[in-house]
């Protein structure tokens, strides 16, 4: 916008009948230029964010959805999740049956889906879970100490090398603790073969294998203060 400057004196000669002329079209000059330079400025009228990622995006967060690979062709299913989520997270897709379902034999195509559909989208992807006792493989139960701490670092190593660069953030270790008011550890073969340290080992190696990404432990019933909650933060 130019500023416009009047100046303090006039030359040439004038009159009362001037003057008062003078003074009116000051007066409207400065109306116009008044109503220019609103109609200059940018809108910034509220309103309300019209989705759910976009009322999120507004307050600096994310907000996202579990999202099945099997449903990404359904229009309806995929317009709603690109229209309204801005980070994703697969429901079973990374889980260790569906990743690693033999032991080293590894299959992404699934989970590649997911993923690429997101970037696709500019969504974030949340990977879910790299250590859980649940949905995993029969073989990784039948494993010794030694072998099931060598299989569980290598499977986060290889899922995460796999998506390096690609994962916002990931959930190392899922559920590891028991409900109700003991604050104990859940049974499952990392808990029982290779003990409390299997949670800090994880995400060591987790660490190493993106050092970009968040880490993220996941649990349940720990919003509140109690016996979950707080072994959990300890």
């Amino acid at each position: 916008m130019r500023m416009i400057r009047k100046r303090s004196g006039t030359r040439g000669g004038g009159g009362p009948a001037r003057g008062r002329l003078r003074a009116a079209l000051g007066g409207a000059t400065t109306v116009l230029l008044t109503a220019t330079a609103l109609a200059a400025l940018p809108q910034t009228t509220a309103h309300a964010a019209d989705t759910l990622g976009a009322a999120a995006a507004e307050k600096g967060r994310y907000f996202g959805a579990a999202v099945a690979a099997n449903h990404l062709g359904e229009a309806q299913y995929a317009a709603t999740l690109d229209r309204e989520f801005n980070s994703v997270t697969p429901e079973n897709e990374m889980k260790w049956d569906a990743v690693e379902p033999n032991r080293g034999s590894f299959s992404f195509s699934r989970a590649d889906q997911i993923v690429d559909h997101a970037q696709g989208k500019g969504m974030k992807v949340r990977g879910h879970t790299l250590v859980w006792h649940s949905q995993l493989p029969g073989w990784v139960s039948g494993l010794g100490a030694t072998d099931l701490r060598s299989a569980m670092n290598n499977h986060i190593t290889q899922v995460m090398t796999h998506y390096k660069g690609e994962i916002h953030s990931w959930d190392v270790v899922n559920e590891a603790f028991q409900d109700g008011g003991s604050g104990a550890r859940r049974n499952s073969p990392f808990q029982d073969k290779l003990g409390d340290g299997f949670i800090e080992e994880a995400f060591r190696t987790a660490r190493a294998a993106d050092p970009n990404a968040k880490l993220c432990y996941n649990d349940y019933n720990t919003d509140g203060v109690n016996a979950k909650s707080n072994a959990v933060y300890t």
